[in-house]
């Protein structure tokens, strides 16, 4: 396993180090200029001129690429141009917002994909499974920022009690953190919910098709022990490729949502610097949301051997 292991972390230095590349190229082609953008009405060309060199836009292109690299690699992502705070400082402030809107839609999402999935798997072909399919269908189809202004509408104002924007941290209010939450976790946890659906629901039903359970059928073994024993542990190791995939979205910050929500995550900051040109910081969150997307993988494929014995990691 830990040969398994080093082989990825040396394929995620090497996909990490593509990601810096492309980003930077892709960032340095968009219209704007970010000293400019961020001088606003007090431009003047001193100013101007002395601010670019401060923050090396002066530079060749090939010069500034491996003078990030070079402090990237120490933990230093720059600074802001729109508020001079380190980015790796802004970074982790919003990381945490980010985090627990993350796990608690995807807390939700899983709560009503499972026992829907479930269900609709062994009761195939019948209204309960068609009925599942077209609300999975619905909730894929509808974009989640629709989702959420529907919440906002139904549950906050004088129609309920929730707050329509706006954060509160766990730790310094949880029940005011629940409030804030619910709302934006609902909108991309039914979305997530509805894509886990459907590969529930594939899942099992390819495990009720297999030999193993027509045997157990024969022997007279009760299905509900057939169905939490072996189909549910057989159908999880497929599905748990999707939870990731939902939780490493989740993470890498729901843009729209957290707009819509005010929700200070790096979605939202995400926005924020590119609407600001605030090369930095953005080149930092997407280099964040990498990151994540390869932590979570790793940590999906050691799940795999743990679910199943069976499956060798080499």
């Amino acid at each position: 396993m830990l040969r398994f292991i080093r082989r990825r972390v040396a394929q995620s230095v090497i996909v990490l180090l593509g990601v810096t590349l492309v980003v930077f190229t892709l960032i340095h082609l968009v219209p704007g200029d970010p000293v400019r953008v961020g001088l606003g009405i007090r431009f003047n060309e001193a100013t101007y001129l002395a601010l670019r060199h401060r923050a090396g836009l002066d530079k060749p292109l090939v010069v500034q690429y491996f003078s990030y690299l070079g402090h990237a690699v120490t933990g230093d992502l720059g600074v802001s141009f729109q508020t001079g705070q380190p980015v790796t400082q802004i970074l982790f402030q919003r990381l945490p917002a980010t985090l627990s809107l993350a796990v608690t839609g995807l807390i939700i999402g899983v709560l009503i994909a499972f026992p829907l999935g479930v269900l609709a798997a062994v009761r195939h072909d019948t209204w309960i499974d068609s009925g599942a399919r077209v609300i999975s269908q619905l909730g894929v189809s509808v974009p989640d920022f629709f989702i959420g202004i529907l919440l906002i509408l139904g549950l906050t104002g004088t129609a309920g009690s929730l707050p329509p924007s706006g954060y509160v941290s766990l730790t310094s209010d949880p029940v005011e953190w629940g409030r804030h939450v619910l709302l934006p976790a609902l909108a991309v946890g039914l979305v997530s919910a509805s894509i886990l659906t459907r590969f529930i629901r594939t899942a099992v039903l390819e495990e009720l098709g297999r030999d193993y359970v027509r045997t157990a059928d024969a022997k007279g073994i009760p299905a509900a022990t057939v169905l939490r024993r072996h189909v549910m542990r057989n159908a999880f190791v497929p599905v748990l490729t999707v939870v990731g995939v939902q939780l490493a979205t989740l993470l890498g910050g729901v843009i729209v949502v957290e707009v819509l929500f005010a929700w200070p995550g790096l979605g939202l900051l995400t926005y924020q610097a590119v609407e600001e040109r605030d090369y930095p910081v953005l080149q930092g969150t997407v280099l964040l949301i990498a990151a994540i997307f390869l932590v979570v993988n790793l940590l999906v494929d050691l799940l795999y051997a743990v679910i199943d014995p069976r499956i060798s990691l080499r």
